[in-house]
């Protein structure tokens, strides 16, 4: 399927987002890297806004409605836990460099975006905290904070990007299979 231009302005400035950061990226830096001048990309492009907030916005979309699936799918907490970690990694190796953007540039939204980038966040985090406590009321998970249990998995998700690209990008289902087993055995 053949992109379009703004399709290939937004994978451009996602790369250039994860290597210097939004702040440090210009709308004449995206033209340079696709070698095109610089008032062309307003052609498919209003602002370096609209691409940020294109980027974040699909992404959290995407998080948001798997985890919302699997939370509403039936299973024992820790079959649901382990699908939403899954989905995780899979949305994060999929999307690597808008994953960039989601977590360190997000604050520069504006407005009605910014709004419903934390509300998504919100409640991708409630999915996951809900089946924590879930597990925990199961007798599943151990019985420890919950809030620690979702900090521990998040935290090491979100960085998920950053250490698959260091180490040589491991193959999906060998790092779904150990990722899915060094995190929950923290807790059951």
């Amino acid at each position: 399927m053949k992109l379009t231009r703004k399709e290939e302005i937004v994978i451009v400035a996602a790369k250039l987002f994860k290597e210097k950061g939004y702040s440090a990226v210009s709308m004449r830096d995206i033209a340079q890297q696709m070698d095109i001048k610089a008032a062309s990309l307003y052609n498919h492009i209003k602002s370096k806004q609209e691409i940020l907030s294109s980027l974040v916005l699909h992404v959290a979309r995407e998080f948001t409605n798997s985890t919302q699936t699997i939370t509403s799918q039936e299973g024992t907490p820790l079959q649901r836990l382990t699908k939403l970690i899954e989905v995780h990694i899979d949305i994060t190796l999929h999307h690597a460099d808008a994953i960039a953007a989601l977590n360190n540039d997000w604050m520069h939204l504006d407005g009605q975006d910014l709004l419903d980038f934390i509300s998504m966040r919100d409640r991708y985090e409630d999915c996951f905290r809900g089946v924590i406590k879930q597990g925990i009321i199961a007798n599943q998970f151990k019985d420890q904070h919950p809030e620690v249990m979702l900090f521990s998995i998040l935290s090491s998700l979100r960085t998920l990007y950053l250490w698959n690209e260091k180490r040589g990008k491991l193959e999906v289902n060998v790092l779904k299979k150990e990722l899915v087993s060094v995190l929950i055995a923290g807790i059951v």
